[in-house]
């Protein structure tokens, strides 16, 4: 799928056409450099690499910096692949031909009232109860002497016979910094001039992480 990296700047409100206020998320997507290009006969598949966020040299590998030197660009922070994008480029605004080592991809990929998805590392919220984490309820009031019950997860299985927990039974667990993708966000408006795109609703990642647009 084509598309480009990018950074969560963060949520804010617009109005639309009939006067409803909707809430909406800013991302700072590219420019993006292409990096690689991926070939069937070479690689077995198609595909583009772009590389995105400037990084200090001396903060990069040898091996990274020959490979960013052989595109004539700086040391980028965050490198990712995107299937399809030669034949969306040529159906774009960006371009007739397909992209060629070295060049800079905008937002011309996208269009306002299109739709795309987003992709990214949810926010880490550590060790959680299984309140928080699997949305539990409790195990009720406070009758019973149950006074310190309100928050646990209860009987989690039989006695004698399994005589064991099953797997994946939900308990209490580390959550959050998983990889989510949030599917068919509409683009509500392009700032081509700071590389800002605003979609409608809610993305995941903290401000300033990493998310990747596809469509």
């Amino acid at each position: 799928m084509a598309g480009l990296i990018g950074k969560k700047v963060g949520m804010t409100s617009i109005f639309n056409e009939a006067g409803k206020n909707q809430a909406c998320t800013v991302i700072e997507a590219g420019p993006c450099v292409v990096t690689q290009l991926k070939t069937e006969e070479r690689d077995g598949y198609s595909a583009i690499q772009l590389a995105y966020d400037d990084k200090k040299e001396k903060n990069t590998s040898a091996p990274l910096q020959g490979h960013f030197s052989k595109a004539k660009t700086s040391p980028k922070r965050k490198l990712a692949e995107f299937t399809s994008f030669a034949k969306a480029a040529t159906e774009g605004e960006e371009s007739g031909n397909e992209f060629s080592l070295g060049d800079t991809v905008t937002l011309n990929v996208f269009t306002e009232g299109e739709w795309v998805d987003v992709s990214g590392t949810s926010k880490g919220k550590g060790f959680q109860g299984v309140v928080k984490r699997h949305g539990f309820h409790g195990v009720g009031g406070q009758t019973h002497g149950q006074h310190n019950r309100l928050r646990s997860p209860g009987s989690i299985g039989a006695a004698s016979y399994p005589a064991r927990v099953f797997k994946g039974m939900k308990m209490g667990g580390r959550m959050g910094g998983d990889k989510v993708k949030v599917m068919n966000l509409k683009i509500l408006k392009l700032i081509p001039e700071n590389n800002l795109i605003v979609v409608k609703g809610a993305i995941p990642g903290a401000k300033g992480s990493f998310v990747f647009i596809e469509k």
